[in-house]
């Protein structure tokens, strides 16, 4: 019997669309259509290549609202972030549309050689497993650098956004079509558990590349390592905001709120602890539970909704466990805490203060608008607390000098940092973890290098 994958509005709990697995002969279809066309593809000019990324943008940017209100539907993004996400999808195309020769220009290297110098080549299929919390961005900020390289791309996506990963993969195959390109450049492999170890396993992939849990990244990335398969992992985070005494701590509360529910909370680079020095613990708590505490959450149909549901009854459950287990421990509840009542899987903005490590708000990675304040004596303290984590995505420090911030961020153990801004993703810049963060880097020129050959060429004399 084949397997289902389904979507469900997190605002009603309802069912509102299923789409059928690939089985084996599927998945094996699917591969042998990817080598094809990657035998083709790899041979396109770079300016050919960046013709259908720049139209792939653009169809994406003219079919703003219908994509944006998949996403609402399937996981619950505000349709006013929903909306943002695809632009940045599109941005991510362009971006590497504009750069990728650049990024893949040989590189010279004096030697014993006439000429000697580093190419970069295409491998081949590249299979990227992706979650469900940003359907569009993780998608091609997977795959935008991956087509430009001159490789095809195999996306698994999260069984939750059927909807979405069809929609992206129906874009991708109508613009390559009008260009005269392979339609199967990017296919949407919708594949159960057990067939995701396979597709690693099969020798027409050549690299993998996943964003989700560490449990996750940990199965994939060593199915990777056992085919002697190049992978990139990014993985989940408990990222520090720390906050030192000479912060403007209005500027502080503002972004830190932003950046903690900003998709409800559902994104790994999501600030999740903060760290507060001593002196202004209590004023910056003030303003933050202030700031929390004025938040609408609601339909994130409507426009003035700032805060959706949670994308699924089971991870509503555990966020909330995680709430109560904290306060159990000793955590100060002091905005929000409480599951509503009524349809969905709404959750309360929440901040908890008083947490220290061992909590479980502080060990645990909290996938949900739940905040969770530190106290620190002084700046040594705060990032020993910062540190004090298995896991190292990203992390910022707010001071009021900006030299500060960049000496401590040498401190941090974390694969990105943010002096007095909000962390995010950007397609120029490189992007990844540390530590039970994954490995590798997304984005940027480093992006864009990770699944090519850096094939050495030494040219001697003419025969």
């Amino acid at each position: 019997m084949t397997e289902l994958f389904e979507a469900t509005d997190p605002t009603t709990g309802a069912t509102i669309r299923v789409a059928p697995t690939l089985d084996a002969a599927g998945l094996d279809d699917a591969l042998a259509r990817a080598d094809d066309a990657f035998e083709h593809w790899r041979r396109w000019p770079i300016a050919d290549r960046a013709a259908v990324l720049r139209d792939i943008a653009s169809a994406m940017r003219g079919d703003v609202d219908r994509l944006a209100l998949l996403m609402t539907e399937e996981m619950g993004k505000p349709i006013t972030e929903a909306r943002g996400e695809v632009g940045k999808a599109a941005w991510a195309c362009e971006h590497y549309a504009d750069h990728a020769e650049e990024y893949l220009a040989p590189v010279e290297i004096a030697s014993d050689a006439a000429r000697s110098y580093v190419q970069h080549l295409p491998l081949g299929p590249v299979l990227g497993v992706l979650p469900w919390n940003a359907p569009f961005w993780l998608a091609f900020r997977f795959a935008a650098p991956a087509l430009m390289a001159g490789n095809t791309c195999v996306m698994k996506h999260d069984r939750h956004v059927p909807g979405c990963a069809e929609a992206i993969a129906d874009v991708v195959s109508r613009v390559a079509a009008a260009h005269g390109a392979p339609g199967a450049i990017l296919q949407n492999a919708p594949l159960g558990h057990e067939l995701v170890d396979r597709a690693v396993r099969d020798h027409r992939i050549r690299a993998v590349s996943l964003t989700g849990s560490d449990r996750a990244g940990s199965a994939v990335a060593a199915a990777a390592g056992r085919e002697i398969k190049p992978a990139v992992m990014e993985l989940g985070g408990s990222d520090p905001a720390i906050v030192l005494a000479d912060a403007d701590l209005e500027k502080a509360a503002d972004a830190i709120t932003t950046m903690r529910i900003i998709n409800a909370g559902q994104s790994c680079i999501a600030a999740k602890r903060v760290i507060v020095e001593e002196p202004v613990h209590d004023a910056f708590v003030e303003l933050y539970a202030e700031r929390l505490a004025a938040l609408r959450v609601g339909d994130p149909r409507d426009e003035a909704t700032q805060v959706g549901p949670i994308a699924r009854a089971d991870l509503r459950e555990n966020l909330h466990r995680q709430v109560t287990e904290s306060i159990a421990q000793g955590a100060t509840l002091r905005v929000g805490g409480e599951l509503p009542d009524g349809p969905g899987f709404y959750y309360p903005v929440t901040l908890l203060t008083g947490v220290e490590p061992g909590m479980t708000a502080c060990s645990e990675e909290t996938f949900g608008p739940v905040a969770a304040v530190m106290r620190a004596a002084d700046a040594d303290e705060a990032l020993a607390l910062a540190n004090d984590t298995p896991y190292g995505l990203a992390a910022s420090v707010w001071t009021g000098s900006a030299e500060r911030g960049e000496r401590m961020a040498r401190e941090i153990v974390a694969g990105q940092v943010a002096v007095n801004g909000i962390v995010k993703t950007d397609p120029r810049l490189p992007s990844g973890g540390v530590k039970r963060s994954g490995f590798g880097r997304e984005l940027g020129p480093d992006g864009i290098r990770e699944f090519v050959n850096r094939q050495q060429v030494w040219v001697g004399p003419a025969a």
